[in-house]
This record gives C-alpha cells, sequence and structure tokens, in this order.
C-alpha cells in the first residue's frame, strides 16, 4: 500500500500507487517501460486516494496501440452516479511508436508478455505504469526463488543472532 499524506490522505507526486508483487514471482522480468496512462477524472482522484490493484492485470495489443486490461481501479465515491467510471474497464497506455513495435515484435516473436509492474505518479504529478517483457517462470523456477528467499531471511536471522 502507499504511504499517503498526513493532512490530506492523498498519494503525492514520486509514490507508488500500487506494486504487482505477483509478476515477479511468476514471470522473468527482463526489459521495463515507463508508459502514460488514458484515464478520467473519477479514476485519478481514486488513484490519489490508493484504490487500486495491478494483481490480474496484462497488457495486450488492440489496432496497434498497447491497452491496460483488467486492472482494477476503484469507483470515487464522491462523485455522483452518472460520472462515474468501470472499474475493470481497458485503459490505454501511452507508449511512443518505437516502443510499441518493439513490444510487440518481442510479444509476436519471442513469446514474451507484456505485465504491468506497478503504477505511480511521476515527479509532475502523471499517473504512470511501468510494464514489463516477461517471460513465464517454470514450476521448478519458481520453488527455486522461494528457495532462495527462505535461505536469505535465515542468513539474516543467524547474522542478526550473532550479533
Amino acid at each position: 500500500m502507499a504511504k499517503k499524506d498526513k493532512k490530506t490522505g492523498l498519494i503525492s507526486v514520486n509514490q507508488t500507487v500500487t506494486d504487482n508483487r505477483r509478476a515477479r514471482f511468476d514471470y522473468h522480468l527482463e526489459e521495463k517501460f515507463d508508459a502514460g496512462i488514458e484515464l478520467t477524472g473519477t479514476e485519478v482522484k481514486s488513484l490519489r486516494h490508493g484504490q487500486c490493484s495491478l494483481n490480474e492485470a496484462f497488457a495486450g495489443d488492440h489496432d496497434g496501440e498497447i491497452w491496460l486490461y483488467n486492472c482494477y481501479i476503484a469507483e470515487y465515491q464522491q462523485a455522483g452516479t452518472h460520472l462515474q467510471h468501470a472499474p475493470r474497464r481497458p485503459r490505454r497506455l501511452l507508449l511512443k511508436k518505437k516502443e510499441i513495435h518493439r513490444l510487440m515484435g518481442a510479444v509476436t516473436r519471442d513469446g514474451y508478455t507484456i505485465v504491468p509492474v506497478k503504477l505511480y505518479f511521476n515527479a509532475k504529478g502523471l499517473a504512470k505504469v511501468e510494464i514489463a517483457l516477461a517471460k513465464g517462470k517454470k514450476q521448478y523456477d519458481k520453488r527455486e526463488t522461494s528457495k532462495e528467499r527462505d535461505w536469505g531471511r535465515q542468513k539474516q536471522r543467524l547474522l542478526k543472532s550473532r550479533e
């Protein structure tokens, strides 16, 4: 969960709104891109309150553009009913043509997947999504990751107990 300003309760610039931790476990993340995201006013307000989830989100091609699918941004409670947005609507990602061609080439030729890694506000206060080209991990890779993580924790405990 993102840190919020103590006075206003909102997320300010240069802060992460949400992380997709599951993506780091399920995929080998190779190359990362920062993309703008096309949002409505109520979606930005919900993001400022930290009401977002990237857990089941993915990015894909539609008519030569990259779109973010299944990203959950909660409805903004203070807005009227006619101003609300659909929480899981597809959202267009704003990338340069060169980046779009690179991503789509890797997906079609090399079998990569485009995975959203985190959603954040940059220094100018604009909402950005960090996406990554990813290869899926096999089951034995996931077990190896878990073993390394557990061993790291045990190592820290041993070092702490020696001091």
